[in-house]
């Protein structure tokens, strides 16, 4: 396995990563185009906290610095998605956060494996 390899590029789910100041340090493709709008990949080196309004900068505040995570749904556009947002970490400490934004059906099977 190499380590030059950028396994999530072509994936179909937005992915867009910050360092432990809010710098937007990595976006996929997906995520590029979904936020080409504002810049898509020239957000890259810019703040994730000049990105989001007063509430979603406290909450990305929280993720960074107790850890733990925020997961919801939205609709926006007529599309459906899961945003997924927790910290990555680098030896123990967290290091920043990563967002994953991934579409959705609006009807999604449920499936409890405990049976």
């Amino acid at each position: 396995m190499s380590n030059s390899t950028d396994w999530f590029k072509d994936i179909n789910c937005a992915i867009t990563v910050c360092d432990k100041n809010g710098i937007i340090i990595y976006m996929n493709e997906k995520a590029s185009r979904t936020f080409e709008k504002w810049g898509g990949k020239e957000l890259i080196g810019k703040s994730l906290f000049d990105c989001h309004g007063e509430k979603s900068r406290e909450t990305i505040g929280v993720l960074m610095s107790k850890g733990g995570t925020n997961c919801y749904t939205i609709e926006k556009s007529g599309i459906k998605k899961l945003i997924y947002q927790t910290p990555w970490y680098n030896n123990g400490e967290v290091a920043g956060l990563i967002e994953y934004s991934l579409e959705i059906p609006f009807e999604m099977p449920h499936f409890n494996r405990n049976v």
